[in-house]
Order: C-alpha cells, then structure tokens, then sequence
C-alpha cells in the first residue's frame, strides 16, 4: 500500500509536469485574460469586489484542451423571448446562433444570444454575443447558478467560433446580492463537467441589496 504522502506528492508531481508541458503563450495569454478579468472589477463601480475580494477569485489551472471549435449556424430573424434571471426579473434577447462541438465523441449543442435590451440602451452592443451555460460543475467546483463566455460577431471566421472554455466567468451574481443574473437556458445545459474557467467564489457572498 502507498503511503498517504506519497500519493498526494504524485499527483503534485503530474500536475505541475502536466502545466510545465503546456505552449507558454498560451500560458501567457490565459494569465493576461484573468489579470485583465480582475482589474475589470476594480475599475467597475458597479463591481461586487474591491481590490481586496479579487484575491479570492479562483480558476482551474490553464488547460488548452478547453479550446474548442464549434461550427456556427446563424438563426435569422429568430423571436425574441423573456430570459429570466436569478432576481425574478427578465431580460429581452433573441437566439442569434446554435453551436456544435465535439466532446469525447460527443456532439453537443450550445445557443449564442443576442441581448437585445442591452442593444436598445447602446446601439454599439449590436455584435455582442452572449453564451450562458450550466454543466456538471456547477454547486460543486463551480458556481451553481451557471457560467458565462462572451463573443464578438467578428469572432465567428468562416462558420467556426473558437470556444475558449478557459475565459468563462461567473456572474455578478455568485459574489453579491442585488444583481439580475440571467438564467442559462435549460437548452444550454452541458450533461458532463467544464473543468476550467472561473471556479467558485473562495469567500462567503455578500447578503442584501447592492
């Protein structure tokens, strides 16, 4: 029988072997996104964290098998619905896209969104695209209430959209009451774990109304 200690030195040892093997840009390039993510809340005054908070944001570590193309089907002049949100209330957006991937052999579908409350605020929002999402993780490792990833229209080049699991965030919503978080449509549940992006929230969530 191994001992304990040698167990937990094992897997230390295959993790960092495993993040040492990984392409430095990439390293790079996820290491600036999340700093960029953190200073973001520091300058938002409508953020749930002071500077102090972002040190309590965790990720998993970096992985680029994360990194995956989907193929893009465009949903022309699709209705607008209600989307709901966490605080009761509901947002106005139209399904913009369907996206498929492959994971482990299996194909999954994902929707893209357009908010169009937002658009109506600020004309300059009309190419954001918006994809909440739920998956395995959530009320464990992660967020219970789901996840998100944005995107540029531009983004999407000759029918593929990089989808970089890695950038996913959680919603205002996991740090702080008083914010209206939409809802991931039960269309884009995952039934199998993300293990990367944003994890939970290491510091208990502030309670009442921002």
């Amino acid at each position: 029988m191994r001992h304990p200690i040698a167990c937990i030195l094992a897997i230390l040892c295959t993790r960092i072997v495993a993040q040492s093997s990984v392409d430095p840009a990439f390293l790079t390039e996820i290491n600036a996104h999340r700093q960029q993510y953190k200073n973001e809340f520091i300058s938002d005054k409508h953020s749930p964290l002071t500077a102090r908070d972002t040190g309590f944001l965790d990720f998993f570590p970096p992985d680029p098998s994360w990194r995956i193309a989907a193929t893009v089907k465009i949903i022309p002049q699709s209705p607008s619905f209600d989307m709901l949100t966490y605080s009761g209330q509901k947002q106005l957006y139209r399904r913009y896209a369907a996206l498929q991937f492959d994971w482990n052999g299996q194909v999954n579908t994902l929707n893209l969104y357009q908010n169009l409350m937002l658009i109506a605020k600020d004309s300059t929002y009309f190419d954001y695209l918006f994809l909440p999402f739920k998956d395995l993780t959530n009320g464990g490792e992660t967020y219970g209430g789901g996840r998100y990833l944005d995107f540029r229209m531009r983004d999407i080049e000759n029918g593929v959209l990089i989808l970089d699991f890695n950038k996913n965030y959680n919603p205002y919503c996991a740090y702080s009451d008083g914010y209206s978080c939409p809802i991931p449509p039960r269309e884009n549940h995952l039934d199998f774990e993300i293990r990367a992006g944003e994890k939970e929230f290491r510091k208990e969530k502030k309670q009442g109304k921002h």
